[in-house]
């Protein structure tokens, strides 16, 4: 439970493990994987479009001529970053972030590569929403599962769909999803939090052996009392769900990512 206007905890005094302003030319191999799950679908389908745009960070795209993300999810196309991979060999059903039940197997297998995957934490991200139909921005730390299979829950810190979002307010998903890990229930939530989510925002999470804590602009907007306590991947995505748009001139759909910030070990 949440106390109204409870102010978020301020980030450890120590400098972040890792800190990226997307203000580089090109996209930090050291940190950043730019595929979404490359290991249940093929390169074409998983590969991110982006660019650097220097002083306002990185922009997610969606362009006209980008593949669903499986042929069997079509319509869904999406641009991602994460902070690491990993998959078992092709046809099993090992691999990070095996969300649902039905018909993930490997497609492609992915070497294991934990660029950033801490336990617990704090993070901080920095963002400005799509506007674009059919979009939807994401922010989720999700379970690396390199160790096991069930370590597979989810912190979904920010879901942000481009009809929610008005010039004072926005609709917002967020909270803990078990998804194969039995000892967490899922706990989500929608909340209005009172920015226009199209302008640059700061999310920020914590979560360790107290639980786990959203906030957006400096104020608590979730609490539970779970938290997983494995290495947990962090997951930035846009998302074009529905037909492509027939309209000349939507593409690219964008969103913008302008900073991201993460201490990892106990910070509660």
């Amino acid at each position: 439970m949440t106390t109204p206007g409870e102010s978020f905890p301020k980030p450890p005094t120590r400098a972040p493990d890792v800190h990226d302003d997307f203000s580089s030319p090109t996209l930090r191999s050291d940190l950043w994987v730019p595929d979404y799950l490359p290991h249940w679908t093929t390169p074409e389908r998983s590969r991110a479009r982006y660019e650097m745009t220097g002083a306002s960070g990185l922009r997610l795209l969606i362009e006209h001529d980008q593949l669903d993300w499986r042929e069997e999810d079509a319509p869904l196309r999406v641009s991602n970053l994460q902070t690491g991979v990993f998959s078992g060999p092709v046809g099993s059903e090992r691999g990070t972030h095996r969300h649902r039940p039905d018909g993930l197997q490997v497609r492609a297998e992915t070497p294991e590569r934990m660029l950033w995957a801490p336990a617990s934490g704090h993070i901080d991200i920095t963002v400005s929403a799509s506007l674009n139909d059919g979009c939807m921005l994401a922010a989720w730390l999700v379970g690396a599962e390199n160790l096991s299979p069930q370590h597979s829950g989810e912190i979904c810190i920010f879901e942000i769909d481009a009809t929610a979002i008005d010039p004072h307010e926005t609709r917002v998903r967020c909270g803990v999803k078990a998804h194969g890990d039995d000892s967490l229930v899922t706990d989500m939530v929608e909340v209005n939090v009172p920015v226009d989510a199209s302008r640059p925002h700061t999310w920020s999470v914590i979560w360790g052996p107290k639980g786990t804590l959203i906030g957006c602009e400096g104020v608590v907007v979730k609490r539970s009392a779970q938290a997983p306590d494995y290495p947990m991947l962090l997951m930035l995505d846009l998302f074009e769900v529905g037909p492509r748009s027939t309209a000349e001139g939507v593409y690219p759909k964008s969103a913008f990512i302008h900073s991201v910030r993460g201490w990892g070990g106990p910070v509660q």
